[in-house]
């Protein structure tokens, strides 16, 4: 059997050796030298996940976006490494002099270098660095360094220079913008300087800039990838408290959640708002949205679910969002079945339709599912930001709340703003949800607020 360091498919070596059992496991580490047993730990590529190594090809930056625990700081330490050893513990590596950023000093020491997956505990006896603390750098048996630097202090970067950069929790930096601008010109050593980036991903400017940029790669696994290496308990307890939320979307599972600027709704306004149990609802829809046509190509149908508490005066009333129930529209007939399955599955008394776009037809596809089905027909006589402004204004007031499982919906909402939509696509989802929300509270607040008038 070939040595690790002449082996094939050295990049997913782990992985082959555990699925192909205990005899192919066995074999391997009695063909293995003494010398290569004692290095298999510290062989990076035969241990890491897909994620946790730099694609292939020309770049400058490689982001590696994952959840919590998704093994983004090991995977800064190993690149870090990768760039300052050589063949020998005494030969140079690609680059001889790194920049090691954090948020602060403190987390740059306690996480990045002598974290539990942090340079050190990374690397071996005999390339192990020395920390300098009064100097806040890390100095190689081959000469190579790596000077400390806070995000808290841009300033303290404008003058050195380096050759290679790892940059760890840029999304949550304060000063990200003038940090991230003063370490780009001081990355003007050697032939190709490169930064590797770990974090999880915030709606912040200046990492949609970097993922933005033509010379960027990304490289992004959830929370679960190393659920091998992450107490059970843990897993457990983050499923159970934010599986379906925006929050969980973006520190579990990875995914930047765009929100656009101006937007009618923000993550904390949703975050907010969402709660575990329902109240005994006095009035539930269902809203559809439905597409300008109806084959593969088509806008999803919007098919949103809200129930109300309507005990009291009308400026006390309470909404619950329920459900997101929308469908890829490939013919009327399949959005209408689910809207009329949400309708029973929800107990729904009416549904609430948009018919702009096609007209008496709308009506007559629903009616095919179901001759009997509560209906009313809405027209869109305003501008979709415009529509929705008074359904943000619930929200603002306190008065809407989420159940979990709408973390699309929720995409929309954070990409609608005043001036109309500024996602991707069509609002489908969004549109729904204003169409349920105006029939269940904001028409009727609105005629509770229009004054009578009494004959004279």
């Amino acid at each position: 059997m070939p040595s690790i360091s002449t082996m094939p498919g050295l990049r997913s070596g782990a992985a082959w050796i555990v699925s192909e059992g205990q005899a192919v496991q066995d074999a391997f580490l009695d063909a293995l030298s003494d010398g290569e047993l004692l290095a298999l730990p510290y062989v990076f590529d035969f241990w890491a996940l897909d994620h946790q190594l730099p694609p292939d090809g020309d770049w400058r930056t490689w982001i590696v976006m994952g959840g919590r625990g998704a093994g983004k700081t090991r995977a800064g330490a190993e690149w870090v490494r990768a760039q300052i050893e050589g063949s020998r513990p005494l030969d140079e590596g690609r680059c001889t002099r790194l920049a090691l950023v954090g948020e602060t000093i403190d987390q740059v020491r306690d996480v990045m270098i002598f974290g539990e997956s942090g340079i050190m505990a990374c690397s071996p006896p005999d390339r192990r660095p020395e920390w300098q603390a009064t100097r806040k750098r890390l100095v190689w048996p081959n000469g190579a360094t790596a000077q400390a630097f806070s995000a808290h202090d841009p300033e303290g970067l404008r003058g050195p220079q380096f050759d290679g950069a790892w940059v760890d929790e840029l999304a949550k930096w304060k000063k990200a913008r003038e940090t991230w601008d003063m370490l780009q010109f001081g990355l003007r050593l050697g032939d190709d300087p490169r930064v590797c980036v770990t974090t999880t991903p915030r709606n912040v400017g200046v990492l949609k800039d970097v993922l933005a940029a033509d010379s960027t790669v990304v490289t992004s696994a959830p929370t679960e990838a190393n659920a091998a290496f992450l107490a059970e308990s843990f897993l457990d307890e983050v499923r159970a408290r934010y599986a379906g939320t925006r929050l969980g979307r973006q520190e579990l599972d990875g995914v930047l959640v765009d929100a656009a600027e101006d937007a009618l709704w923000t993550p904390a306004m949703l975050n907010a708002c969402r709660l575990d149990a329902v109240p005994d609802l006095d009035r539930v829809v269902v809203a559809v949205d439905p597409p300008v046509t109806g084959h593969a190509g088509s806008d999803q149908c919007g098919i949103v679910v809200v129930g109300a508490v309507t005990q009291g005066p009308v400026q006390d009333w309470r909404a619950y969002v329920l459900a997101d129930a929308s469908v890829s529209a490939a013919s009327p007939a399949s959005w209408a079945k689910a809207a009329i399955r949400a309708m029973e599955q929800w107990g729904a008394e009416r549904l609430v339709a948009e018919v702009n776009q096609g007209g008496d037809m709308v009506e007559q596809v629903i009616r095919q599912i179901d001759p009997l089905v509560p209906f009313k027909a809405v027209h869109a006589g305003r501008a979709k930001g415009a529509r929705a402004e008074p359904v943000a204004a619930l929200y603002e007031q306190g008065r809407v709340h989420h159940a979990r499982g709408l973390s699309e919906l929720e995409d929309q909402m954070c990409a609608m703003t005043a001036r109309g939509f500024e996602g991707r696509g069509s609002p489908d989802r969004v549109d729904a949800l204003v169409w349920a929300l105006t029939d269940l509270i904001v028409v009727p607040s609105a005629k509770w607020r229009r004054p009578s008038v009494r004959a004279v």
